[in-house]
């Protein structure tokens, strides 16, 4: 076994080996940086519809991972799922355009604007992956449209045909649908575009043995869409979520380090165990990919062993996830890795003579900016969090429940968020835009909502609590915790 590197030649492998884009969508699959633990496995079942997850936690990686053949093998092998090396996929939705297997953005908006049916639109999507002639060439998606609905009975003999020369040739059609946040700026309407490409895809499993839809979905979009198709329940018995254990993001951060293409990964996978080769790519031992004891000992050689002078200021291997944790106690992996990368760049910038390559006080900042990349994130997705937690800014955690309701009585926060759906509403589409919670005016039932997206966490005796990956940005302190984000 080699000797460790020395910090600085860590800080290299370190800047080097980490994927510079946080961004699902920048971040192309390979073989080099497809990672597999065990907890997605569920998810890349064929018959598995539903594919929950939240933001950066690995839904479009999967999605375009699917559409790789090369990507779909490896999978199979290490998932031993035999059934995903008899497929033929095909995108009914993603955010990279490919107007000839489904409408982009703009003309997707324009479809569902002037008032053409959800489902009729993924019907169409769905014929022409099964290869329906009539739809091909360069015809405008409206006229596409309204050949299926003037031909109901071909696009069942098209359905049925498809489904039973799959099933001589030993394949299943997949369709996939992933980044439905693009589907329509209005959520009103984009949840009824969900909810078509949910009735497709329950109507494909009850009435074909050989065409699946599987549908990769933030967990919010999923219930506006019950809103519109409450049969869509009906897939939930064979959903998965995409969840990240402590062990699966150290293991993926270790991938990362292990296979670069570089000297120092060399020498890091040397001194970390046996790693094994497959499918042009380094693999970990399997004690660092599932043993917390041995990957807390390797990560203190990066990072040392405490957030200070010793253990009571914490331990840096559960430091670092447990700050980053939302409330429903997941951690998205884009946001583990953009910690480690802010937390190496503060290191090397302001700590360079520090005897690891990251600092605890590189941590600290770390975990503050994946906190405003959260806080960002979720006020793109969800704007009315942001106008609910304001009033709460200058406050510390843990809260009296009675203070929060106080400072929300005291803002008029039902007016406030009254007047930001009317502002929504104000472009005179004559449909509602549910851009609020579901409960406005019902403030102990807004924070069960949020308890339940993650945002707060109620303790046993009755206190607020947010997580320091809101808390931070947000502007909200906690005693002795990570110094919220200065304005």
């Amino acid at each position: 076994m080699n000797t460790p590197l020395e910090a600085e030649e860590y800080r290299d492998l370190l800047t080097s080996a980490l994927p510079d884009a946080q961004d699902a969508d920048t971040v192309e699959p390979s073989l080099s940086n497809l990672f597999t633990p065990d907890s997605h496995r569920l998810a890349l079942h064929v018959d598995t519809t539903v594919v929950r997850g939240g933001r950066g936690v690995g839904k479009t990686f999967w999605c375009r991972s699917l559409l790789d053949e090369q990507l779909r093998d490896v999978a199979a092998e290490e998932y031993r799922i035999e059934r995903l090396r008899n497929l033929r996929v095909s995108p009914g939705y993603s955010a990279m355009l490919d107007p000839d297997l489904y409408p982009g953005a703009g003309e997707l908006a324009s479809l569902a604007d002037s008032g053409v049916r959800a489902y009729d639109l993924w019907n169409t999507v769905l014929l022409v992956a099964l290869g329906q002639p009539e739809l091909h060439g360069n015809m405008e998606w409206k006229d596409r449209i309204a050949w299926v609905q003037g031909n109901p009975g071909a696009r069942d003999r098209t359905v049925a045909r498809a489904d039973k020369q799959a099933q001589e040739d030993k394949i299943t059609h997949l369709i996939l649908f992933d980044a439905l946040e693009h589907l329509h700026r209005d959520r009103a309407q984009a949840d009824r575009l969900v909810a078509g490409i949910l009735q497709l895809a329950l109507e494909m499993r009850l009435s074909t043995k050989n065409i699946r839809c599987k549908i990769f979905i933030r967990p919010d979009m999923f219930d506006g869409a019950l809103l519109h198709f409450p049969d869509a329940s009906k897939l939930t018995s064979n959903a998965a979520s995409l969840q990240w254990t402590t062990t699966n993001l150290y293991g993926l951060f270790f991938h990362y380090l292990g296979n670069h293409e570089s000297t120092e990964a060399a020498s890091f996978r040397s001194w970390t165990g046996n790693w094994t080769e497959h499918a042009g790519r380094h693999l970990l031992p399997s004690t660092l990919l599932g043993d917390e004891q041995i990957q807390a000992a390797v990560f203190s050689r990066l990072a040392g062993p405490y957030m200070g002078a010793n253990y009571r200021k914490g331990i840096t291997y559960t430091w670092l996830p447990n700050h980053l944790m939302d409330g429903v106690e997941q951690v998205s992996p884009r946001s583990f890795l953009n910690a480690l990368s802010m937390a190496v760049d503060e290191t090397r910038g302001k700590y360079a003579s520090h005897p690891y390559a990251i600092s605890h006080e590189g941590i600290r900042k770390g975990v503050q900016s994946a906190s405003q990349t959260r806080v960002n994130e979720i006020r793109e997705d969800m704007p009315w969090v942001r106008t609910v937690i304001e009033p709460l800014a200058g406050q510390q955690v843990p809260i009296d429940q009675g203070l929060v309701l106080d400072l929300w009585h005291g803002s008029d926060l039902t007016s406030t968020l009254g007047k930001e759906a009317a502002r929504a509403n104000a472009g005179g589409s004559g449909t509602e835009v549910r851009t609020g919670p579901r409960y406005p005016d019902d403030y102990l039932r807004l924070i069960d909502e949020l308890i339940a997206l993650g945002v707060m966490r109620r303790r046993k005796d009755g206190r607020i609590d947010l997580p320091d990956v809101y808390r931070i940005a947000f502007s909200i302190g906690r005693k002795g915790g990570v110094p919220k984000v200065q304005s």
